[in-house]
């Protein structure tokens, strides 16, 4: 989608009736997320984040539109762990509420969606960039830019740990795993770093050690659970400690690292890198978002979800608050102005800092938010940024080589449209 026509969508929607005379009482929004399951700690945390800020915008009155404040009601189905539940979640949230904006983590539960959606011209957000396509032209990854932000964290290891030379990685076989095996791939071997294992496993899991046995026996320098789900990660950093491993370990995520602390000891955990902060980490007070309010955000949350909070626990809300400033600016709801608008605002903050709209290259269109990102690491027991990497400059670098790593995988759009052939040279189980 060219950026011309954002404008001339903007341009005929100056020309018709503003959404607030006659418009509904509320606003409604859609959250179509895993509630259960392996992945629910990528949903329900999300949900809770966006209860905050509902709370938050509906205590100052509302989103303002011609003149009118309405309130928020988010609505929230899960997409379980099939297309078919995926298809029944969003049949129910659109026959009982006038969505305008359609929360969801992605993956293969948009692609269950995505026929249903476009054709309603329903503003659809996704933390995975990969989903993206010139078919969905009214989908977004305005907050989350899975997994391209994890160059990130393998740049800052390369240049602070220049004795890490031997990489053995693993993903599982889902339109998660697979592109963030792709980026790390293109990450690995932009940043000189010899991959020596790689374990490609079911996307239903598998025994953690027919995964990380394999891995070790390669003798690596630095494990990489690529974005694998809470359970696995646990599992497989359990096993790597009870077999020894006294090397680095890399994963996107890293949720509830309280518990591998707790179980494994600091010691062991020292140093494990991944890419989700605290919100009271001290690097977040320059990075003004939530109504200029991090800690406090985080605090709330605290008190309100105790033990709960996971990588996604802030990320749907970043997006309302992205959706909401377009809202106000277009001064209506409708989604095809709402978009419009977003890509008319300039320089878009998100939760991290100035950020860019990009992805024409990659997935065809370019409706995804690419900026700053924080690199975490553990130390003493705790979570704590250690830098900010900029996504934007590595990308200049080396988008051709990632590329060529979304290919290899089947995961550039025009791949996904007939699904992923599978790759022969990596050891895949189950």
């Amino acid at each position: 989608m060219q950026t011309s026509s954002f404008a001339q969508r903007l341009a005929i929607s100056g020309a018709m009736p503003r959404l607030s005379v006659g418009m509904a009482e509320k606003v409604d929004i859609g959250f179509l997320a895993p509630l259960s399951g392996q992945a629910e700690s990528w949903g329900r945390p999300g949900l809770h984040g966006c209860r905050i800020w509902e709370r938050w915008v509906n205590r100052a009155g509302g989103v303002l539109i011609g003149g009118r404040r309405y309130p928020i009601a988010i609505h929230a189905e899960t997409c379980g762990p099939t297309a078919e539940s995926a298809r029944q979640g969003a049949a129910r949230l659109l026959q009982a509420h006038d969505i305008k904006l359609m929360l969801m983590l992605g993956g293969d539960s948009f692609a269950a969606v995505a026929d249903d959606l476009m054709s309603r011209r329903i503003l659809t957000s996704t933390l995975l960039p990969s989903d993206l396509s010139p078919d969905s032209p009214f989908l977004i990854a305005p907050s989350e830019v899975h997994p391209v932000y994890v160059v990130t964290g393998v740049d800052w290891l390369a240049r602070t740990q220049p004795g890490l030379r031997r990489v053995a990685l693993c993903a599982q076989q889902d339109g998660m795993g697979l592109p963030s095996l792709a980026t790390y791939r293109a990450a690995f071997k932009a940043a000189g770093l010899e991959i020596v294992a790689e374990v490609q496993y079911p996307a239903e899991g598998a025994p953690a050690g027919e995964v990380v046995q394999p891995m070790l026996d390669a003798a690596p320098d630095l494990l990489c659970w690529c974005t694998s789900y809470t359970p696995m990660v646990h599992a497989m950093t359990e096993y790597a400690h009870a077999q020894g491993f006294d090397g680095r370990i890399l994963s996107c995520t890293l949720d509830h690292y309280e518990t591998l602390v707790d179980k494994l000891g600091a010691k062991f955990m020292e140093g494990v890198t991944f890419q989700f902060p605290d919100f009271d980490d001290p690097a977040l007070a320059e990075k003004a978002f939530f109504f200029n309010q991090p800690k406090v955000f985080y605090e709330e949350y605290q008190r309100a979800y105790p033990g709960s909070w996971t990588a996604v626990s802030w990320e749907y809300a970043a997006i309302l608050d992205i959706w909401h400033a377009a809202v106000e600016k277009a001064d209506s709801v409708q989604p095809a102005t709402v978009l419009a608008a977003m890509k008319q605002l300039g320089q878009v903050t998100h939760a991290f800092g100035a950020a860019e709209w990009w992805g024409e290259d990659l997935f065809g269109i370019a409706n995804a938010l690419v900026g700053d990102w924080p690199v975490v690491i553990i130390q003493s027991g705790r979570a704590r940024v250690a830098e900010f990497g900029s996504v934007p400059d590595w990308l200049r670098r080396h988008e051709p080589l990632l590329r060529a790593e979304m290919e290899a995988l089947g995961q550039l759009w025009h791949q996904r449209l007939t699904g992923p052939a599978p790759e022969l040279g990596a050891r895949s189980i189950g």
